[in-house]
């Protein structure tokens, strides 16, 4: 009985782990600021929110999109922003995931900057035009 329950146990936490997320953009409503922290970029950033690097540049008065600090608060523009943001499961793949959205797995290549639709991992978060 104990046995089973470790099992039962294990199963829910690993079906918990491998749960497909999807997370709404933010409304389209009001300012959204990010600080920015170390190691991000403009475009890990734009990803995050679902923005184009090059609008929030624009935005914040940032000529130069490669030089930003640790510590910078940006004003993220929701005018640009994309719908969704999805986590990926482990074993999902391009054409799943865009069966599940209903759009074109070619179109998600393009807006997270994928040339190989058979290279997406587990844990990416991948913006949903």
């Amino acid at each position: 009985m104990r046995k089973a329950m470790i099992v039962l146990a294990t199963v829910l936490i690993l079906g918990l782990l491998t749960t497909a997320v999807s997370y709404a953009a933010p409304p389209a409503y009001g300012p959204i600021y990010h600080c920015v922290r170390y190691g991000e970029t403009l475009f890990s950033i734009g990803r995050l929110y679902g923005v184009n690097p090059y609008a929030i540049a624009s935005a914040n008065g940032i000529s130069n999109p490669n030089l930003i600090y640790a510590g910078q608060w940006l004003l993220i523009p929701t005018c640009c922003a994309y719908s969704r943001i999805h986590v990926v499961a482990y074993g999902e793949t391009l054409l799943s995931i865009s069966r599940l959205y209903g759009v074109s797995p070619w179109s998600i290549a393009q807006a997270n900057g994928i040339w190989n639709l058979n290279y997406i991992y587990a844990g990416q978060r991948l913006v949903i035009p």
